[in-house]
Parts: structure tokens; sequence; C-alpha cells
């Protein structure tokens, strides 16, 4: 629904102008402001009635041309009156009104006023060739008009030509408050649009953050899981372990569930958050400075991980590629874990500004199943972390080496 504000003075306006175009109806009520120009354009036609009647019957006429018989005066008079009754329907059906009552515009003085506002009622309300095909049959009964009843004073062509002109003006004033109208309109579908593009922006941009939000939880989250697994095959495995070691690989399990839990609540928090403002909860956003606490979360889970980090001015890391960085060498460990335990992990980070940031995770190929399965997976973590590379306008190598191990590596861009 558009947001638009609605009008300040909205009875000042038309009614078509009042609600937007598609959603006008076939009739559009009339505001306080189209009552008003309905009842000026009634009083103004009626005076005009009563001013030709008035004008022929005094003893020297000076606005209407004599008429042959008296009765035609009467007559004329009768259709003034209707013409000025009309004039209440000339919104709802201004060409067919138009139409019917050309005819009279041919003989008809008292009905002159009326007339020309049915005729300009067109002009404003129905498209150019309409008014332009109006007026040429309009043009033809001024012909007609100024035959039939000859000025005494002017000449044929001098009347034909001021009824051609005052036909001309209306259609020239008609058409410009048509465009102005128009240019109104669209005017407003302009904003409405634009305004419904920038809601669609708005939402296509919290789609893209939620979904950026639920794929650093996929990663932090099948950590803590893979850690959990490890440790609980671990007592599983041996169950006669010494009392500290147990209770020590509880304490671990215990932790890691802990933080499981914590970064579920907090993406959830995010992901029910309505407006998605400043205050929803983050989720966490870790650097290449927590590289080493995420390597002693693997070591104190059994996994033999060997690090090289040959990165020059590692402070100076930007805060996107640091980010990017930790995830990699995240989910290259959490798939050592779930399908090569046991096997030994190196992690090699190296870099500086200027040459970009390499990140690599090798592991031996596994041989054989291990003991209690692999840990389930939904192999979208390299899908995801191919995304984020690709994005930060990385390259993305991953599979069997030459050696036959399994290698995980991706270059990163690091301006200088």
């Amino acid at each position: 629904m558009s947001t638009l504000a609605v009008p300040e003075h909205p009875w000042l306006l038309p009614g078509e102008l009042v609600v937007p175009a598609e959603r006008v109806r076939a009739r559009p009520r009339r505001t306080t402001r189209d009552w008003v120009v309905d009842s000026l354009a009634f009083l103004l036609g009626l005076l005009w009635v009563l001013l030709t009647l008035g004008d022929a019957l005094s003893p020297t006429p000076e606005m209407t041309i004599p008429l042959p018989h008296d009765w035609m005066l009467g007559v004329d008079t009768v259709l003034g009156l209707v013409c000025c009754g009309l004039l209440w329907l000339r919104r709802r059906w201004p060409l067919g009104l138009a139409v019917a009552t050309l005819p009279l515009s041919m003989f008809s003085m008292a009905a002159a006023i009326p007339l020309l506002i049915i005729y300009f009622t067109v002009v404003v309300h129905r498209r150019t060739a309409v008014a332009v095909a109006v007026t040429g049959v309009g043009l033809l009964t001024n012909l007609v008009f100024s035959w039939a009843r000859p000025d005494p004073v002017m000449p044929y062509w001098l009347t034909v030509t001021w009824g051609a002109v005052i036909t001309l003006a209306v259609l020239a004033w008609g058409m410009f408050v048509r465009a102005r109208r128009q240019l109104i309109v669209s005017l407003r579908e302009r904003a409405e649009r634009a305004e419904a593009e920038q809601q669609l922006r708005v939402a296509q941009a919290r789609h893209l953050e939620r979904t950026r939000i639920a794929r650093e939880m996929h990663d932090v989250l099948a950590h803590r899981i893979s850690l959990l697994s490890l440790h609980a095959g671990a007592l599983e495995f041996r169950p006669d372990a010494p009392a500290d070691e147990v209770a020590r690989a509880a304490g671990v399990i215990r932790g890691s569930a802990h933080a499981a839990l914590q970064d579920l609540r907090e993406v959830i928090g995010v992901l029910r958050a309505e407006d998605g403002g400043d205050d929803a909860p983050e989720p966490p956003q870790p650097t290449l400075a927590d590289l080493p606490a995420l390597v002693a979360e693997s070591r104190s889970a059994g996994v033999r991980v060997n690090v090289s980090d040959t990165v020059a001015e590692a402070e100076e890391v930007p805060a996107a590629l640091g980010r990017a960085a930790y995830r990699i060498v995240q989910e290259g460990l959490t798939n050592a874990r779930k399908h090569a335990a046991g096997a030994a992990v190196t992690v090699d980070v190296a870099g500086g500004p200027g040459d970009g940031l390499t990140v690599a995770i090798a592991n031996r190929w596994p041989v054989g199943a291990p003991a209690g399965g692999t840990l389930p997976g939904a192999g979208t973590g390299l899908v995801g972390i191919s995304e984020r590379v690709t994005l930060a306008g990385g390259r993305l190598a991953y599979g069997r080496d030459d050696t036959g191990d399994f290698r995980l590596a991706a270059w990163l861009p690091w301006p200088a």
C-alpha cells in the first residue's frame, strides 16, 4: 500500500485527482470543489438564459437576434433551461451529452453557454482525437447558426469567425486543463513507483542481510556441533577414560553447547526483528585475529592442527577480509573433523597489502570409514564459502591435489 501523503486539502481538487489513477472508479465522487464548480456552471447557464430572454423581450434587443415567430422564443428558452439541467450530468456522460445537444447549437441562442460548458467538459475528460472531432462538428454547426440567425449588424463571415474564435479558445483552455491534470497524475504515479521501488530495495536488502546472517550462523553452528560430536565420540570410544579426562571432555561439550545456543539465540533474534533497525542483536563478527582461538578449539577436541601464519601487517587487515578468511579456515577445519577424523590438518595463511590474502587448509584424504560414521551435513558449507569469496572478488579452489590430499584454497584481494 502506498504511504504517500494525502493532500492537505483534498476538497480543493477534482474528484479524479484525489484518488490515485490506478484506483479511480468509473464515476469518482464529487469533491467540494466539484460541487462548487458545477453550481457555478449551472448558475452561469441559468443567468445567460434569463439574460437572453429579457433581452429578447425588450423593445430594442442588443444581445439576441430576433426570431421570426414569438413561439420560437419560448422553445429556445425551454431548451436553454434543459441544457442548464444537463450540466449536472456532464461529468458522467460528457461525450453523450455533447453529441445529443450539438444540433441545438445550430439555432439556439439561450443554450449557447450551457453548450460551451458541455463542450469544455468533453475536451477536459476525453482524448484529444475525440475533442477535435467534436470541435470540427461544432464549427460546422456554427456555419449553420450564422446562416439561420443572421446578425443584422455584422456580416455573415465575421459572425462565423467570432464563433470559431470562441470555440477554439474553449478548446485551447480545455486542452491546457487536461494536460495539467495528466501531468499531476503522471507525477503521482512516478512518486508511487519510486516509493514502491524503494520499499522493494529495502526488502531485498533486508533479505540479503538475513541470508548473510544465516550463512554466518551455518558456519558457526557447524563448527560448534562438530566439536560436540568429536568430544562425544571420544567419550563413547573410551568409556574407561580417567575421570579427569571425562570431566574435561564434558566441560568442553558443555561450553560448546552453551556457545552454540547463544549463537542460535542471536540469529533467531535477528531473523524475528521486523524493522531490521540498529537495535537488533548482531551475530558474532570474527576477524583474522580470532584465528588462534579457532585453532585452539580444534586442538582441544584432539585435532592435530599445524598453522603457518606469514601475513604481513596483520593488524591492518580489513575487517571484511579478515572475517572471510576466518570463515574459510573454520569451514576447512569443520570439514576435516567431519570427513577426515584423526587426520592432521595444515592451515596456511599468507599475504599482505597489494598481494592479496591466501588461505589454504589441507588434510590427508581419509582411508576407510571413520569410527562412528561421518557427521551429517547439508553440503552447503563450501557453497556458502564460494559465494563469500566471489562477492569479495577472490578465487576459490577445493578438491584433491597432486599428492592426494584434500585442499581448500582461496585468494582474497587486499588493496595496497
